[in-house]
């Protein structure tokens, strides 16, 4: 029911119109599916554009252009309450405090903390936690908890949301079949075809979730060879790093090529002011220092995987003078030089030509 849905993800009266407060990002608005095919040829044409006017372009999408967003909504909510119940199983086993990857919840303590709360039984749950990846240490992490949500499961049977005073409640159930988002099928292989790197825009916080889950999979079919599928994290959230540090160790383990673009974010006003109205955490960093902070430690986490792997990828969409020499100064220092493609900078056209044309040069 609507009152056990988080602050964050009900529908509120400016969901409708996303335009205020934004002045450097495009909204779009949900009309029917129709117009949603129409925004998919568009994308289209633009991948088809940027394939034929460079070798190694790149083109954006944006996906609540794509689909209803009130899917995203809701979808978002159950991946976040989803991880908050590993955080509370965790802090219960003592791990409270600790960095995100390094909490590790005993396979056996969970499975009984399953089954009190109703979600399956020790039978049940049994197969979750074994194979090849999962359970062999009988210790589960975080990324062991999220891959419980993929293709190979049955979501109708996991998407309840936990809560550990009042036992659980289904949110919403679909199945598998509806995480086939058209996002997630035409423009990842059109760019593919074309030889072009795709961009999934970051958007709303309380679509954001969603929206890095879907990409997550699009780079799990997509960046086996080379990083195709960049996913966009912005840096003036709370949470960045946790995000950039647990998709990195992810496309360590699965073996897949990370992109990323880092950005600081476009929709600061309006976050605090639905945050302020609605009554929930802010979940934008206090400061412009703070935000500086978590984009030069973001950075540096990825050219650290660059230097040690080369299989990351990173577009430093910046105008910002300081951060681009920060890169300049890393890239120097860790021995990656521009000719291997790993690192590239991004800004608006004419907005900053005193950084860009030195760059291209």
């Amino acid at each position: 029911g609507a009152e056990q849905r988080e602050k964050q993800y009900r529908a509120h009266k400016g969901f409708g119109d996303r335009r205020g407060g934004v002045i450097s990002a495009r909204t779009y608005f949900y009309a029917d599916e129709a117009k949603c095919d129409q925004h998919m040829e568009t994308f289209l044409h633009c991948i088809d554009a940027s394939g034929g006017s460079s070798e190694d372009g790149f083109s954006a999408i944006k996906l609540t252009a794509l689909g209803r967003p009130q899917f995203l909504l809701q979808f978002s909510e159950v991946l976040v309450k989803w991880r908050r119940f590993f955080h509370q199983m965790a802090a219960e086993q003592g791990q409270a405090g600790r960095a995100v990857l390094e909490m590790k919840l005993e396979a056996e303590k969970l499975q009984e903390a399953l089954a009190n709360l109703g979600i399956a039984t020790k039978a049940e749950s049994q197969h979750w936690f074994t194979g090849e990846n999962l359970g062999m240490s009988g210790t589960v992490d975080l990324l062991d908890w999220n891959s419980l949500i993929d293709s190979r499961t049955k979501l109708s049977k996991l998407l309840l949301v936990p809560n550990m005073q009042v036992g659980c409640h289904k949110l919403f159930s679909f199945q598998t079949g509806q995480l086939a988002h058209p996002a997630c099928r035409s423009p990842p292989q059109r760019a593919t075809e074309k030889g072009v790197r795709l961009m999934v825009d970051a958007e709303q916080s309380y679509f954001q979730p969603a929206i890095s889950r879907l990409t997550l999979e699009m780079q799990r079919r997509f960046n086996s060879d080379r990083a195709i599928i960049f996913n966009t994290y912005q840096c003036y959230l709370k949470e960045a790093y946790d995000n950039v540090t647990v998709d990195v160790e992810l496309s360590r383990r699965e073996g897949w090529r990370f992109g990323t673009k880092l950005v600081r974010g476009a929709y600061m006003e309006q976050e605090r002011e639905r945050a302020a109205q609605i009554g929930y955490e802010d979940p934008i960093n206090p400061t412009y220092e703070k935000t500086n902070e978590m984009y030069h430690r973001c950075l540096d986490y990825i050219l650290e995987e660059i230097k040690h792997s080369r299989k990351a990828n990173v577009m430093v969409a910046s105008h910002n003078e300081d951060t681009v020499k920060f890169t300049l100064r890393r890239m120097m220092e860790l021995g990656i030089h521009p000719s291997e493609k790993k690192v590239y900078f991004g800004q608006l056209l004419g907005m900053c030509d005193q950084i860009t044309f030195p760059l291209g040069e």
